[in-house]
């Protein structure tokens, strides 16, 4: 395959996966560690790889959010780091094999940075260098820190990545919340401080994930493309959830989710996916969108070439 990064320079539309939260529900137990299965059960996050790869997925991530030193210290199997980081990773290539990008996702290590925590830089540095030399060293296509909201943590995440490999394509999306006053997340940071942020620590693709269904994400991605030129990775939720019983609800359909998405595309998203509540049958149907648009441009491009000749 063509580096990632070239495809994107082309001007190509790729599409991520969707929820791998949502897609383990079913197969975790209350307070399980949901990167435990990749010792235990193998077999579940392949099967997932294969549902969204069989969607028209280009990048299919490893079930690796919560596998740092540090949040698998909340479960006490901290020493099993680099096994649950490669084990989620030969899970993927054994069902795409080089037919897609593995995206080793890596998520917030769950402590506070000081001075608002207990937390020492230096920690969640090393943290963050653990986990990913054991996903590159298992062979990894690209690392996606997601689900920030702390920029001095995704920083250091970015940091990690690029001092081990610095070849390595890296991206990295923050949560945002809408408010009166515009787009921040939890730790006060805009759009602008966030894009500025990540592109000066290294990342090559920049973006947003979770907390917002996709017509707000079509508002964050218009502001990310006033702030920088990097490529953008947008991966919404289908709406905000609605508990039915102790189970959230995601009400968006794929249909709803593919249209919007032309307006993800039309705002200069590169990449476009999913988080919460996305399934296969959503990325199914954006693929499929994405495909349509890029039909109608080849038609538009040669007829515009017979019209010139």
């Amino acid at each position: 395959m063509k580096k990632l990064l070239e495809r994107l320079k082309e001007g190509e539309i790729l599409v991520a996966d969707g929820a791998m939260g949502t897609m383990l529900m079913k197969h975790l137990e209350a307070g399980e560690c949901p990167e435990s299965v990749n010792l235990t059960h193998p077999e579940i996050p392949e099967e997932i790889a294969g549902l969204y790869f069989d969607a028209g997925a280009d990048i299919i991530q490893a079930n690796t959010f919560g596998a740092s030193p540090l949040k698998l210290s909340l479960y006490s199997i901290e020493h099993k780091t680099e096994e649950i980081n490669r084990n989620a990773v030969l899970a993927v290539r054994r069902v795409v094999g080089n037919r897609a990008y593995i995206s080793a996702s890596c998520g917030p290590t769950g402590r506070l940075l000081k001075p608002y925590g207990d937390t020492e830089p230096k920690d969640v540095y090393n943290s963050f260098e653990r986990q990913i030399k054991a996903l590159i060293d298992a062979g990894v296509d690209v690392i996606c820190i997601e689900t920030m909201t702390d920029l001095r943590e995704a920083t250091l995440a970015i940091k990690a990545a690029k001092n081990i490999s610095p070849s390595l394509s890296v991206m990295a999306t923050m949560t945002f919340d809408s408010t009166p006053r515009g787009f921040y997340t939890i730790m006060g940071i805009d759009i602008e401080k966030a894009a500025s942020g990540l592109e000066i620590a290294g990342a090559d693709i920049i973006g947003s994930n979770c907390g917002n269904g996709i017509e707000n994400m079509i508002k964050i991605a218009r502001e990310f493309k006033k702030c920088s030129d990097l490529p953008l990775i947008m991966q919404p939720n289908t709406g905000l959830p609605k508990l039915q019983g102790n189970t959230p609800v995601y009400r968006e359909t794929p249909e709803f989710m593919a249209e919007k998405a032309k307006e993800l595309i039309a705002s200069g998203v590169s990449i476009v996916g999913g988080c919460c509540g996305t399934t296969p049958e959503h990325i199914r149907a954006i693929r499929k969108m994405v495909d349509s648009l890029s039909i109608g441009r080849r038609l538009t491009q040669m007829n515009t070439e017979k019209w010139q000749n």
